[in-house]
């Protein structure tokens, strides 16, 4: 049986976005806290439990501010420290927590460590940083953005050496071998717990325990981890570490320590796989994607998504698996990223199907795990193809069809507008709220009956046989408590038999389909779930 008390995490729905793109209060293009604070009622409507905040640190934002020149303070963009508190105060008086996403991998080359570990050989922060005369003969690169990325090292003309770089060349790593640079990162998480966060999303975090330098000499590099975690919950004992980790199964587990280290590791597995399914029209990648990840330790859980602020990563299949699903929805091109992934939103993927829509969404529902989801996805929010590289999926929130879509009164948004079905005008917050057959409002009624059906975010998940290789069945729970589901991945109608316990009641079910005794009748795309009697 699954832990009577499980952390507020397990059963947690998380919404993602960035300051800079979700409301502008005083008309200069940029959102803003104080646009932030403005719209947490909306979020707290929308049914989220936490707010998954970007960073917003000072910085040169070369990469969307995960060029950190300061972890500890607030770009004045965006406000003020007086604002974020404004805002941690404001969403907790409606329900929500909050947490931050923080680079701990590297800092901005403009940050004033590097800054002073470059002007002198001898400064306690050359060694906050990694550095050689040359790159290491052996170095195996490993470009994380291959095309603007050539090579790991890069030379610094003031301090006569190179120094390592996972990401990019204006992003030097930080030492994690050396204790003075743990310590300051534990500082850093300690001053934002201090003033009211619930916890920290980690970027990157392979990257922050595995040295691909091979000159940082880490000994024992997840001891760290649960440093990090001890100062979280040490202030907070309800504190939570959401973490990125891009790997197969085998290397996840690990993160999760003996329940000491990370709360949560974004389901890249899953996500890939779920791709593939709907692009081939079988249920099997989804069943095999689950039956590979590992089992988690108690209070542990996967974070399932749909997209996110990067490109949707495909690292996880074959390259012919890829290959398909870059066939079904990104075909062009332009629509592609770094070889691996696709620069497009889930909406405009879709090609704005609503069936589509709502069975993956369905799905990210019904499977073990906290949801997340990616700011203005719950509306079919577009993209911008001609903005570089993962740019694309990052305009501002649309609320209204006016001009500048009730996020900012300039006439320079920091980002333009997706344009034509995908335009405010088509694609806006206050429209969708009007219409009870909306993507808003389906999102809406899944977030509730999450809520009351808490088994789906921790129950334990079990494949059933639909008979159809373009159907997934599957059970989530323990004993008395469970829910049953069906999914259909293929453009066509699907009869479905189903051994269904006697106490079992439909609680969700998609246009189009239907339930009746013994199983349901699915439309194209179509969906249905059951609650078993034992849950509420």
């Amino acid at each position: 049986m699954p832990d009577p008390a499980p952390h507020w995490s397990e059963t947690a729905v998380l919404y993602e976005l960035n300051v800079e793109t979700f409301q502008d209060s005083d008309g200069d293009g940029v959102g803003d806290f104080a646009g932030l604070t403005g719209r947490l009622p909306y979020l707290a409507a929308l049914g989220v439990d936490a707010v998954w905040v970007q960073p917003f640190y000072p910085s040169p934002r070369q990469d969307f501010g995960y060029d950190v020149t300061d972890h500890c303070g607030v770009d004045d963009r965006f406000g003020t420290l007086a604002d974020f508190d404004r805002f941690v105060a404001a969403a907790r008086s409606v329900g929500l927590r909050v947490l931050l996403d923080i680079p701990f991998n590297h800092t901005s080359r403009e940050h004033p460590w590097f800054q002073a570990a470059r002007r002198d050989p001898n400064s306690p922060y050359r060694d906050y940083y990694v550095w050689a005369d040359s790159p290491p003969e052996h170095h195996d690169p490993y470009l994380v953005f291959p095309g603007p990325q050539t090579s790991n090292w890069a030379r610094d003309e003031a301090a006569g050496q190179f120094y390592f770089h996972t990401f990019y060349d204006f992003m030097p790593d930080l030492n994690i071998a050396n204790p003075a640079v743990c310590e300051e990162i534990l500082e850093v998480v300690r001053f934002w717990m201090r003033r009211g966060v619930h916890g920290f999303r980690l970027d990157a975090l392979p990257f922050i325990v595995v040295d691909r330098s091979h000159a940082e000499h880490l000994e024992e590099p997840h001891a760290f981890l649960r440093r990090l975690r001890a100062a979280v919950t040490e202030i907070d004992p309800q504190g939570v570490l959401l973490a990125e980790a891009d790997k197969p199964p085998a290397e996840l587990r690990p993160y999760f320590g003996d329940g000491d280290e990370m709360h949560l590791l974004l389901n890249f597995y899953f996500n890939n796989h779920l791709y593939l399914a709907l692009a081939d029209g079988r249920a099997e990648p989804v069943a095999r994607a689950w039956g590979h990840l590992p089992a988690l330790p108690p209070g542990g859980n996967w974070a399932n998504f749909l997209r996110n602020h990067d490109e949707l990563s495909l690292a996880q299949l074959t390259e012919a698996e890829q290959e398909r699903v870059f066939a079904a929805f990104a075909p062009q091109d332009d629509m592609q990223a770094y070889g691996r992934g696709t620069r497009r939103r889930l909406s405009p993927m879709l090609g704005g199907d609503p069936a589509r829509l709502r069975l993956l969404y369905s799905l990210l529902f019904s499977l073990p795990g906290t949801p997340v989801l990616y700011y203005g996805d719950e509306i079919g929010l577009g993209d911008r193809l001609d903005l570089k590289e993962r740019e694309s999926v990052r305009t501002p929130m649309q609320w209204t069809a006016a001009e500048g879509a009730g996020f900012t009164t300039s006439s320079d948004p920091v980002r333009p507008f997706p344009e034509g079905d995908f335009s405010p005008e088509h694609v806006n917050v206050a429209a969708q709220t009007d219409d009870p057959a909306s993507l808003l409002h389906f999102v809406q009624t899944l977030t509730r009956v999450y809520r009351v059906h808490p088994v789906c975010g921790r129950g334990a998940w079990t494949a059933l046989d639909s008979g159809e290789e373009g159907v997934l069945a599957h059970r989530v729970g323990d004993g008395p408590a469970a829910l049953y589901a069906l999914h259909n991945f293929t453009a066509h109608p699907r009869a479905i038999d189903l051994a269904l316990p006697p106490a079992v009641r439909p609680i969700v079910c998609a246009p189009g389909s239907t339930v009746r005794p013994g199983g349901a009748d699915l439309g194209p795309h179509g969906f249905v779930w059951w609650a078993q009697e034992g849950q509420a």
